[in-house]
């Protein structure tokens, strides 16, 4: 076989492969059916979601303070001299009982001085009586002889009268004062309490208006709380939003001696004006007893302050992230899968989130994921919010 037949066989049968092709190709064009366009599928927008619950909230409203002594006194002498008695308790930080003395000055004086002051009484009540008995021995003699007429005031001697018993109330003044003073050299205390500071020890020369020890009451402290305005619609504050006498309850919290201590109180009042620059209103808490406690609720003490407020019926509380511009939420309505704008009526905003007056469903699950576009009724697909709670 030559070279030549060889390359006609290959050249043929290339011609039928390439033949064969063509003719498969054609019946498959021919054989298949025409495909329309077809739009490609646009996957609906994904949304977090936290389901609500609407029913009745117990509103608590919180704030902070510094514990503060109700009462406080500072002790100061009336009197003047040498310190010669000084109670134990007198020490900062020491306590002290109702009535307890807390000092005494040299007493020797003020006891001379009385002693005076009753031989002047005694001298001015003999003065007195001399007096008055010879007003009544002239008016006596003058009646003798004009029975008919009145004596006249220096024939009864009433000026003298007079002035002697001046002089014995003068004289029974002065004795007052001197036992007045040497009362004043004992200082007792004015109530059950604890000493905030102290300036004075035994041997100390003190002086009338010097200011020797600082004390403070140990039967109740309060807790000045500065709040919103509005907050105080939620809670009663005696002589302010309710005429009773009680105002609401509140719960006292402090970190003392490495530990939590928990006390109840009471709203008693607020303070007489509102901050011109925060515009805030200073609501005070009282607690009874503070020193009932191993540890007490002492002054200077920083505590966090929870007041039981009014109930809110049909609300809810949703996360700040839900609340939109204009008072609006996003809601999912999950059984047809669409996003529905809410207009809610905000009651007001805590630790908890956004409390919702009106507006919004049970069934409602608010969106707090943001979206670039979005429209009332339009259909999302929508999961559950990792974090389900406000944030």
């Amino acid at each position: 076989m030559g070279k030549t037949f060889r390359i006609a066989i290959h050249a043929g049968l290339a011609l039928i492969f390439i033949g064969t092709g063509l003719i498969g190709y054609k019946i498959l064009k021919e054989s298949r059916e025409a495909l329309g366009r077809q739009q490609p599928e646009i996957p609906l927008p994904l949304v977090r979601t936290v389901p609500i619950q609407v029913g009745t909230i117990d509103m608590t409203l919180t704030g902070e303070g510094t514990v503060q002594a109700l009462k406080q006194s500072q002790i100061v002498p009336q009197v003047s001299g040498l310190v010669t008695h000084v109670s134990d308790g007198l020490v900062n930080g020491g306590a002290f009982k109702n009535g307890e003395l807390l000092l005494s000055i040299e007493p020797r004086d003020y006891e001379i001085a009385v002693t005076l002051a009753e031989a002047k009484v005694s001298d001015a009540e003999s003065s007195y009586e001399m007096a008055l008995q010879e007003s009544q021995a002239s008016r006596r003699e003058w009646l003798r002889i004009n029975p008919d007429k009145t004596p006249p005031p220096l024939v009864a001697k009433e000026p003298q009268l007079s002035a002697a018993k001046a002089n014995l109330k003068a004289q029974q003044a002065n004795l007052a004062k001197a036992r007045l003073d040497l009362a004043r050299t004992r200082i007792n205390t004015p109530f059950d309490g604890r000493v905030r500071d102290e300036q004075v020890d035994i041997g100390q020369y003190v002086s009338p208006g010097q200011t020797l020890a600082t004390i403070y009451a140990t039967d109740a402290v309060e807790i000045v709380v500065p709040m919103e305005s509005e907050d105080l619609n939620w809670f009663a504050v005696p002589g302010f939003t309710t005429d009773k006498n009680e105002g609401a309850l509140a719960t006292v919290r402090a970190q003392v001696a490495g530990q939590e201590l928990i006390r109840p109180g009471r709203v008693v009042r607020v303070e007489g004006s509102i901050n011109e620059k925060t515009r805030m209103v200073n609501v005070v808490i009282r607690v009874v007893g503070p020193y009932a406690t191993r540890p007490p609720l002492a002054p200077g003490q920083f505590a966090e302050v929870s007041i039981e407020g009014r109930t809110l019926s049909g609300g809810a509380v949703i996360p700040r992230a839900a609340l939109r511009e204009g008072n609006r939420v996003w809601a999912v309505d999950p059984d047809k899968g669409r996003l529905y704008f809410r207009s809610v009526v905000i009651a007001r905003k805590d630790e908890r989130g956004v409390v919702v007056r009106s507006g919004l469903q049970t069934s409602d699950q608010v969106v707090v994921s943001p979206l670039k576009a979005v429209t009332d009724g339009m259909k999302v697909r929508f999961v559950k919010a990792d974090n389900g709670g406000p944030s």
